[in-house]
């Protein structure tokens, strides 16, 4: 990637944190237990939806070893899980809108019914995994089996089992987004489309699954927490609620964290029942979650109908475009509008489509819950989109990336009104972007015309297709973040922020930018993510967010302190503050030079070290005035073996705009693991259940994950439009490499195969269902 820059911004600078983690010394929640710790393991339901006829936990409870047991009798006392932030309704989208929005509380342990295989029913409490495990074996639970939905479309149907007990259906979400006369746009176009894609379940699988660690401390009772979660601010909020205690007396710390993706930025009982334990028992607590519970225990995504038609005149421009979106929320519906209403305002992608009616239902099945996974509603959006683009494009007797050309957004139209709302309930705009640049790099480099003159000399049974996906993401989720600066008496600089990193590079890209920010070196500069004392209000890492918002309070606070520290040290020297310079560090006024730790021992120490930092510390909130837009186009070139439907990738390519780059090194890295976890989507990966609601991918044998081996070798090219919104000119990149790839790769396997007349309306394109579209269409 281009390295632009004039100080440590724009520079491929190695990550700081890599030599820590590459020799094991890295800090994970496992790692943290103390000596003594009590570890924990829960009865889960094996039935998708049951009533609790009996549950006796007596011969458990007498296993030696074990120290409690815990039922929904035992945890009465704590109120049901709801992820409020998740749930709440922006002011201007339920005036406008009014959607449905039906929230069910989540019970910390089953009291009367199971909802889903894997829901947490009794928790025991025993001096190791090993007893835990045990003791559960020993619970006597039976079960009363009641009626199963786990198709999203069948719990529509009147008379389907309902999931949530009284309830008179099993919709919990719906809402609508129109703009344009919709009616007539189909009625006078030349051509219409009309197709039903499918976006199917998968999981975010990170290879650190979810755990938490929970003590108090012995003078004080405060209550410090361990976690491998993306939100510790909200984490720590929901505890102290919970718990019926002061948010000050309880500390979250997001610790090293071995992957996220969405999963780990959503609250879990498990989070809130270990704690529980520990202050209760009054010693620490340990879960781990093993690979099976993550799999099935923890949450999935992604899963979404379609059924969109297209509207254009003879030449390909869209007139306009309706979508009937079912989402299956799975058991409980956890974050609301989140995910579905991200894929309604990022459907139209790059596109000019002047009339526009969106309907959206969630409904709730007897299968683990779903949750943002990398891309939150974007990758089903895409899908959807690119898919209809596709077919239109064979309709017309266009070349697809022709038709996508002519209906493109062009630079002169920024900022740009779809007129639809985004997900602050505002109009939405699209502040910034070069969409016919992104389009046509990515024609070039995966050699359009190399293809089609390969096609048209080929007639063997190894098909050779092509497939674009452009696509676009609002990044930069408020409401705020926050970013703390000290100067402590050493001269070494810390930064605190409230997103904690999974695997991104805060401590690194931010230690960059407050470098520049203050005329440090990068050297001085050590970066705290994710520990709420640190930092005392914060939002977290999830929806491409941090480096929006994170970044540009770093910037801030590291402006304001240079200032201070220029202040400071012009007060000591009898000179007027803008005769004083901070250059790698070094104060200098004429003749005189200082260091940070000069001039911090410099301040009153009467009232202890607190004194030293509290003069040289600087806080900023940064609240974005709206999304930022990152972009890209993702073109794969795919080899399709008819006889036995392998698919092959021969050529990937990326092109994106993420605004201005901190560090191209990482933001490469980012882009490549994206891209990595969305072929895995469209290849390989499909969490299954059966129609009794069993999982049949409850381990890696049956669920299957793509490795290095058939990650191919990317071709990742940029653009830079710098956002127009922030003083830094950036915009979020962690989630763009996961939304294209899906409906790339299909594209470019329904062209492989368009002399076979072949429709892709799903994933995964596993062997098997290649050989299964090749079949039926030749039946």
């Amino acid at each position: 990637m281009t390295e632009q820059h004039n100080g440590y911004v724009g520079r491929s600078i190695p990550r700081v944190e890599d030599d820590r983690l590459l020799r094991g010394a890295g800090s994970y929640v496992d790692d943290v237990a103390p000596p003594g710790a009590l570890e924990v393991a829960f009865l889960r339901s094996g039935h998708a939806h049951a009533r609790i006829a009996r549950l006796d936990t007596s011969a458990a409870r007498a296993l030696p070893g074990v120290v409690e047991v815990y039922d929904a009798a035992g945890v009465d006392g704590l109120a049901p899980l709801v992820n409020k932030e998740e749930l709440r309704v922006p002011p201007g989208m339920a005036a406008a809108l009014d959607p449905l929005v039906r929230v069910q509380p989540m019970p910390l342990l089953a009291a009367d019914t199971v909802s889903y295989v894997g829901q947490p029913v009794a928790m025991v409490v025993a001096e190791s995994r090993y007893l835990a495990e045990d003791a559960v074996e020993l619970i006597d639970v039976v079960y009363e089996r009641l009626p199963v939905i786990t198709d999203p479309a069948a719990a529509l149907a009147e008379g389907a089992p309902i999931v949530q007990a009284g309830w008179e259906d099993n919709v919990a979400l719906a809402v609508g987004a129109s703009t344009g006369d919709v009616d007539r746009a189909f009625a006078e176009a030349a051509v219409t489309v009309e197709e039903e894609f499918h976006s199917h379940r998968y999981v975010a699988s990170p290879i650190e699954p979810r755990g938490v660690l929970a003590a108090v401390e012995p003078f004080g009772g405060r209550l410090t927490v361990w976690s491998c979660t993306q939100t510790p601010h909200r984490m720590r909020d929901h505890l102290a609620a919970s718990l019926s205690m002061s948010p000050a007396d309880v500390r979250v710390v997001a610790t090293d964290v071995g992957g996220g993706f969405g999963q780990k930025g959503v609250l879990y009982v498990e989070e809130l029942l270990v704690p529980f334990a520990a202050r209760q028992l009054g010693v620490p607590v340990l879960w781990r979650e093993d690979r099976s519970e993550n799999l099935t225990a923890s949450s999935h995504a992604r899963e979404q109908t379609h059924r969109i038609a297209l509207a254009a005149d003879a030449d390909g421009l869209l007139l306009g475009l309706r979508d009937r979106i079912l989402v299956n929320f799975g058991a409980f519906n956890v974050t609301g509008l989140v995910v579905p209403y991200n894929a309604v305002c990022h459907l139209l992608g790059p596109y000019r489509v002047p009339a526009v009616g969106i309907e959206v239902k969630g409904v709730l099945t007897n299968t683990m819950w779903t949750s943002p996974y990398r891309g939150a509603g974007r990758p089903e959006a895409v899908f959807a989109m690119e898919r209809a683009m596709d077919r239109l494009a064979a309709k017309l007797g266009i070349e697809p990336a022709e038709l996508r050309a002519r209906n493109l957004i062009r630079p002169q139209d920024m900022p740009y009104r779809t007129g639809l709302l985004d997900r602050r309930g505002e109009p939405q705009v699209l502040d910034s972007g070069d969409f016919p640049e992104l389009l046509d790099r990515a024609v070039k480099l995966a050699d359009l015309r190399g293809v089609r003159d390969h096609q048209r000399a080929d007639t063997g049974t190894r098909r050779i297709g092509i497939g674009f996906a452009s696509y676009i993401e609002a990044t930069g989720l408020g409401p705020f973040e926050s970013a703390r600066i000290t100067v402590l008496p050493t001269g070494r600089i810390r930064l605190a922020v409230g997103t904690p990193s999974q695997g991104q590079g805060h401590r690194t890209s931010f230690a960059q930018i407050a470098a520049d920010a203050m005329g440090v070196p990068l050297e001085s500069i050590d970066v705290v993510g994710g520990d709420t004392d640190a930092v005392p209000f914060g939002v977290g890492t999830i929806a491409s967010r941090s480096l929006v918002t994170a970044g540009n309070a770093t910037h801030q606070a590291g402006l304001r302190m240079r200032a201070n520290v220029l202040a400071a040290a012009a007060a000591r020297w009898d000179v007027a503050p803008e005769d004083v310079s901070l250059v790698d560090g070094m104060i200098r006024a004429g003749d005189r030079t200082m260091t940070l730790a000069e001039l911090a021992g410099l301040a009153p120490v009467a009232a202890g070290p607190e004194a030293v930092s509290a003069e040289f510390s600087e806080t900023a909130y940064y609240r974005p005035p709206g999304f930022t837009l990152a972009s890209g186009t993702n073109a794969a070139v795919v080899e399709v073996d008819e006889e036995t439907g392998v698919v092959r990738i021969l050529k990937y390519v990326v092109v994106h705009d993420a605004g201005r780059i901190v560090n191209p090194a990482i933001a490469e890295g980012q882009i490549t693991g994206g891209i990595a976890q969305g072929i895995g989507g469209a290849l390989y990966e499909e969490m299954v259940y059966d129609p009794d609601g069993q999982p049949r991918t409850a381990s890696y044998l049956d669920y299957l994950l793509p490795t290095s081996a058939e990650i191919p070798d990317l071709t990742i090219d940029e653009i830079i439009t710098p956002s127009s919104l922030n003083e830094l000119g950036v915009k979020g990149l962690g989630e763009g490499g996961a939304i294209g790839p899906g409906a790339a790769l299909a594209n470019a396997v329904e062209d492989a195969l368009r002399h076979r007349d072949v429709v892709v309306r799903r994933g995964p394109l596993s062997p098997s269902r290649i050989r299964d579209l090749i079949r039926a269409q030749h039946a």
